[in-house]
């Protein structure tokens, strides 16, 4: 592989375009190449970072609002309902346990 071949790889290998058999052929060249390699790619993910920054989101129309605030509807459920399970049920025997507690620190503090 050349360099120009490399560039262009480079640029598919910022975005994460490269398959797997590719994406070792370009890890190969790239320790072959060393610090000219390095400063492509580090000026290739500046140019993929500036572009992404340089580009107006759009507003979210009402159905993308909605399947987001669905999502986060069922997050909710699914939270609430772990967080239920995880809770243990109070027995008779845990009250009686909590109330004979109380009872002995309240000894313990009038004394």
């Amino acid at each position: 592989m050349n360099f120009e071949e490399f560039q262009n790889q480079s640029r598919l290998y910022v975005i994460g375009a490269l398959e797997p058999e590719e994406l070792e052929q370009f890890d190969r060249e790239r320790k072959k190449s060393g610090k000219r390699a390095e400063d492509f790619i580090t000026h290739c993910y500046a140019l993929h970072e500036a572009f992404a920054l340089s580009l107006r989101s759009e507003k979210a129309s009402a159905s993308i609002k909605e399947r987001l605030m669905s999502m986060v509807r069922e997050l909710k459920q699914v939270t609430h309902a772990r967080n239920a399970a995880d809770v243990p049920l109070m027995t008779a025997a845990t009250k009686q346990r909590r109330q004979d507690r109380s009872r002995c620190l309240l000894h313990r503090k009038r004394e």
